[in-house]
């Protein structure tokens, strides 16, 4: 087998990167959540960040995620609270609600990826994450 060369490689990363952000927009739709959505609650799965922390990791501006959060929790799905160590700061982090939501989506997506790796032996699988999370900033 030869070796791929970089246009390839690079082409290969995107389509691989499509068809993830396409199934991942199919198991946020099936709970009524937007990709930017389904990443806020990703985010918030183990940490409550401030808005300003939030906005920074999602790469949008503070007024576009202070409407995201409101629309979430409207639905129940995410609490502000004061910031402990800066009273003009609110964190925000995910309900009860919201974490039961998140562990089912995990369980959805996972399966929905499965078959991108289906093919790959444990050793590919291994190595592939490991050169993934190199690639991680």
């Amino acid at each position: 087998m030869t070796e791929p060369g970089p246009d390839e490689v690079l082409d290969n990363l995107v389509q691989v990167s499509f068809t993830v952000m396409a199934l991942l927009s199919r198991a946020a739709a099936a709970h009524d959540l937007s990709l930017t959505q389904l990443r806020a609650l990703a985010i918030l799965r183990d940490r409550t960040p401030k808005m300003a922390e939030l906005a920074e990791h999602l790469g949008l501006d503070r007024s576009s995620v202070t409407g995201l959060i409101d629309r979430a929790v409207k639905r129940g799905l995410v609490r502000r609270e004061a910031s402990a160590d800066d009273g003009r700061s609110v964190r925000v982090g995910l309900t009860e609600e919201a974490h039961r939501l998140a562990r089912k989506l995990e369980a959805e997506i996972a399966g929905l990826l499965a078959p991108l790796t289906r093919d790959l032996t444990p050793a590919e699988r291994n190595r592939l994450g490991a050169l993934l999370g190199r690639m991680l900033p």
